[in-house]
């Protein structure tokens, strides 16, 4: 049972049992519910005249408290008889005017009990779109069959299928036989879904079963929209329409973890830090939270209170909107010779409707666009000039109409060939002569690195030297018995990929080249 929920319906179930005589049907409406009620109503042969009656004024009494039509309870009549049929659908009536008039003008069909047949075309009924084409799965569902009991028919089968479909199946009967049959077919708990009762006796079990229709569909929701920067709107159902009272909003930060929404009795945040308070009357439905800070979770907790008891609180918890548009930063990543990563931030696809991305070669270049989905914060530019500066600009389309743009320079890498080749050539007991060869014109020059290696691989401190590009070899003197040697050409920017050689000296004064 949902906490708080059984309380709150008595309450107002009780204010009707005591004012039905004394206020219209408008003031008695109870707004506490959202979803569908299918009646599955025995008017077969052994069902007589005056029986029938008495089960269409149940259901008057039982449903006239209730407001009708979308976001609130919808009704369906299915009656069963040798020939089951659908008196009316789920979005037929929007008025208790318009309900109560057309039970009153049903007739029976008379006949055999065709549950069975029944039950298949309710569960054609329920996964059936509303007229809107929306789902009829996300609200609650129930269905409630009134029965004489008598020759019920193989309905075990078809009403699990309903509940497995996630209808709660109620079950009031006239007569007192099948109580084993009844009891299996009925959604738990058993005591308050199953009612036996006199058809005389009607009456007295009304608010007990609009009580357990009242809790499967108990709209216990508080909502949030039109959050913004510095505001957000609460919206609830006014279940305290047609009693005395109000409503008590109380809202402030939430503390740090707390990101989830409340649910009925959740205690806020707000109870001893700093929040502010707001009182709405009765008929009221929504208000403005205002003087917000940006980027901020906060939690609102919703009391409504009557006149006889304070009910279980409703809390949520949303975040306001950032003040700060994206794009707000445009970072550079893997960047390489024909391709560079642009990513930006931060996302916010709740307000952005698209990324554009536009680019072009400095100075003057054409210009090239891509477009990137709200969802992805960054994207590959692939197919650009090495050794290149674009102008780069995210542009952010917001759905409020503005456009926010930011640019950045861009360089991609400039192609780096390798040396082509390299030899070692030596001149006594401890000099070598370095050959080399390069892949492209245009190098800056050469850098050249010798060190000392031994028969375990570890190296001495290391010597350098730059040579310029119009010299392909060089003389190194004073070496040890085994010195690497390697040269990598330089480029605008950087150094490419060398080529290293390793210098053997024997003792006889004969020295040889080992490419490494």
């Amino acid at each position: 049972m949902k906490s708080g929920v059984l309380y709150t319906c008595m309450l107002i179930g009780g204010f009707l049992r005591s004012s039905f005589g004394q206020n219209t049907a408008h003031e008695a409406v109870l707004n506490c519910c959202e979803g569908y009620v299918l009646f599955l109503l025995d008017s077969s042969g052994s069902i007589s005249s005056y029986e029938y009656s008495r089960m269409l004024s149940f259901m008057s009494e039982l449903l006239l408290p209730f407001s009708l039509g979308k976001g609130q309870v919808r009704v369906g009549l299915l009656q069963v008889g040798n020939q089951p049929r659908l008196e009316f659908g789920f979005d037929v009536h929007n008025t208790q005017t318009s309900l109560q008039m057309s039970l009153r003008n049903t007739k029976p069909l008379r006949g055999d009990t065709n549950t069975e047949k029944a039950l298949r075309m309710a569960k054609d009924l329920v996964l059936r779109p509303d007229v809107t084409g929306e789902p009829r799965s996300d609200l609650p569902k129930v269905l409630v069959w009134l029965t004489d009991g008598v020759n019920p028919g193989d309905v075990i089968g078809p009403m699990e299928e309903l509940k497995e479909e996630g209808l709660a199946v109620l079950v009031v009967s006239t007569g007192h036989g099948n109580y084993q049959v009844l009891r299996q077919v009925v959604t738990p708990p058993v005591e308050s879904h199953l009612h036996f009762v006199d058809i005389d006796d009607m009456s007295i079990i009304t608010e007990d079963l609009r009580d357990a229709i009242i809790e499967i569909l108990w709209a216990d929701r508080l909502q949030v929209r039109d959050v913004s920067t510095d505001s957000a709107v609460l919206q609830w159902r006014p279940v305290l329409a047609g009693l005395k009272g109000n409503y008590e909003i109380r809202y402030g930060p939430a503390p740090s973890g707390d990101g989830g929404a409340g649910g009925p009795g959740t205690s806020p945040s707000t109870s001893g830090g700093q929040y502010q308070r707001i009182i709405q009357p009765r008929d009221s439905n929504t208000t403005r939270l205002t003087g917000l800070k940006p980027d901020t979770t906060y939690r609102a907790t919703l009391t409504a209170e009557s006149s006889l008891q304070v009910l279980k609180p409703l809390s949520v918890t949303f975040t306001t909107k950032s003040d700060v548009l994206s794009p707000a930063v445009v970072t550079v990543s893997d960047s390489g010779t024909n391709s560079v990563r642009i990513s930006w931030g931060p996302l916010q696809p709740e307000s952005v409707q698209s990324f554009q991305v536009e680019y072009s070669a400095l100075p003057g270049g054409k210009l090239h666009t891509a477009h990137v989905g709200r969802g992805q914060n960054s994207t590959m530019l692939s197919n650009l000039q090495p050794d290149t500066q674009y102008l780069v600009t995210v542009i952010a389309r917001h759905s409020s109409g503005q456009e926010k743009a930011m640019s950045v320079r861009v360089c991609t890498e400039e192609v780096r060939p390798a040396l082509a080749d390299l030899q070692l050539t030596t001149v006594g007991s401890d000099s070598v002569q370095v050959d080399w060869k390069a892949s492209v014109d245009g190098l800056r020059g050469y850098w050249l690195t010798w060190e000392k290696q031994d028969d375990h691989g570890s190296t001495a401190p290391r010597s350098s030297l730059y040579l310029p590009p119009n010299l392909l070899s060089t003389r190194l003197t004073h070496l040890p018995p085994a010195t690497r040697v390697c040269v990598s050409p330089v480029y605008q920017k950087t150094r490419g990929e060398g080529l290293c050689c390793t210098a053997q000296f024997n003792s006889d004064a004969s020295a040889w080249g080992q490419r490494s």
